[in-house]
């Protein structure tokens, strides 16, 4: 069996991956909170824990593995945008009006994330779903001496965690306290103390409890739904490196304390952040924009997908529009080279040993690169299958088949024999000029004529050559 390395954040260094149980291998990855459309860093974590989910399949069978990515249901944006719409005149109740947002925003996630080619997880749990399990585990944490109520809240108090509060990020609890910025609150026993369990004011969404009508802090969350889906224990943690603190510090603090039979999770995978030209991205710049946006404008969702599995995911990655425009070359390339045959019925191993090698994506793009160049496409199908590419499902955007490029090919061949008797190339170029212009790369050689589309190609303006 394939040895899949993995860099664990917590321990700083890259380990053989063995999971606790290989008949079922877990995985937690911190989804998205649904108020607004997901931008394309939103969609960096998607596609990186979606080849690892692919590679964890691949490695242990696809019935062995099991996915949780949740969707963060109950936050203050949602409530706000709800309170817009029932003040526009808007009908129903205020959580009418967060339910139907919620699964408005939920609706659009999945169609842009699917269009990127990431597979559904086995569970994708709603934090509203699992509410009863966030008080428990707060009560359970109350007995034990880790939380406490104060004016209607309920806090963790980090104090009784001191000793391990900080390791994952690798800061102590006074250097935390030294260069956050925390909640100044009187009711806090320590500034570092996090909110488990707060009030709800009459109009907003609010759920009974022994404390008060309120609603869940955000950390807690996840600690309960992965211990109901996933157990006390399990093999990976993962989300982007912005999630490292406080997000995470919180979740391995509840959940330790909640369940110290436990591990909690034994890998912690980070993806580091997405750019744009080079430049974070941001609305002030005038460069943020959804997978939405992307689409709209043309671009395949494979060709972002394929930008961005060419970086390491702990490499900051930088999206360029050059960037897209060669992946789009590369993949009509790749898909003229694989039409009409079936994948290798095994992975090369070269291709497998990368990918393995805490998910060296752009290790094993070289490898498909290699593939292509040896003409190998039964092989490079069945490799870039594991990294979600060249499917059927993602295919549409980069079918040739309306067009005839080798009648085309042969009427330029044809020309060009003419003219290299008459001198007269006029013919030639004219010819060049259109296919280029639909998006056609030209190329004469003493072999022959060759057109492959390009970034960008447009069938439809062969029509009148």
């Amino acid at each position: 069996m394939t040895t899949i390395k993995l860099h664990n954040t917590r321990t700083r260094a890259k380990e053989d991956f063995a999971p606790i149980d290989p008949e079922n291998v877990r995985m937690y990855v911190c989804g998205p909170t649904v108020y607004d459309r997901a931008h394309l860093g939103n969609a960096r974590p998607v596609v990186v824990f979606d080849v690892l989910f692919r590679l964890l399949r691949h490695v242990y069978g696809a019935e062995h593995v099991t996915y949780v990515r949740n969707f963060t249901d109950v936050d203050d944006k949602i409530n706000a945008t709800a309170l817009a719409r029932k003040k526009a005149g808007a009908e129903g109740s205020l959580e009418q009006l967060v339910q139907e947002r919620s699964d408005e925003t939920i609706g659009w996630y999945l169609h842009d994330m699917g269009a990127l080619g990431a597979l559904e997880p086995s569970h994708m749990p709603r934090a509203t779903e699992y509410i009863a399990q966030m008080i428990a585990m707060i009560e359970d944490l109350i007995a034990k001496g880790h939380a406490y109520v104060a004016e209607g809240h309920v806090l963790f108090a980090v104090d009784s965690w001191k000793e391990s509060y900080g390791k994952l990020s690798g800061r102590s609890v006074d250097d935390m306290i030294a260069g956050a910025r925390v909640e100044v609150a009187p009711y806090k026993k320590n500034p570092m103390d996090f909110v488990l369990w707060k009030p709800s004011t009459d109009e907003l969404p609010g759920w009974d409890s022994p404390w008060c009508r309120g609603r869940p802090g955000w950390h807690i969350e996840c600690s309960a739904m992965s211990y109901e889906l996933l157990g006390e224990s399990f093999d990976i943690h993962g989300g982007g490196n912005d999630l490292m603190f406080p997000h995470h510090e919180n979740e391995i603090a509840q959940s330790c304390c909640a369940h110290p039979e436990g591990e909690f999770a034994r890998f912690w995978l980070h993806n580091e952040m997405l750019q744009v030209e080079g430049k974070k991205m941001s609305k002030s710049l005038g460069n943020f924009f959804t997978v939405h946006d992307l689409l709209e404008q043309g671009v395949p969702g494979e060709v972002i997908r394929f930008v961005f599995l060419q970086t390491h995911y702990r490499k900051p990655m930088d999206w360029t529009e050059k960037k897209a425009r060669e992946a789009e070359v590369t993949l009509r390339k790749w898909r003229t080279l694989t039409a009409g045959i079936e994948p290798a019925a095994t992975v090369a191993p070269a291709f497998l040993d990368a990918l393995a090698d805490d998910l060296n994506t752009a290790g094993a793009v070289a490898e498909l690169h290699r593939l292509a160049a040896e003409g190998d496409a039964a092989g490079l199908l069945a490799g870039a299958r594991v990294l979600g590419l060249l499917t059927d499902e993602l295919g549409g955007w980069a079918d040739t088949a309306s067009a005839d490029l080798t009648s085309h090919a042969d009427r330029l061949a044809q020309a060009r024999a003419e003219a290299m008797q008459s001198k007269d190339f006029a013919e030639v170029d004219r010819l060049k000029a259109l296919y280029v212009a639909a998006g056609l790369e030209v190329r004469m050689s003493k072999d022959g004529v060759e057109l492959v589309p390009g970034a960008g190609f447009d069938a439809s303006q062969l029509e009148d050559v």
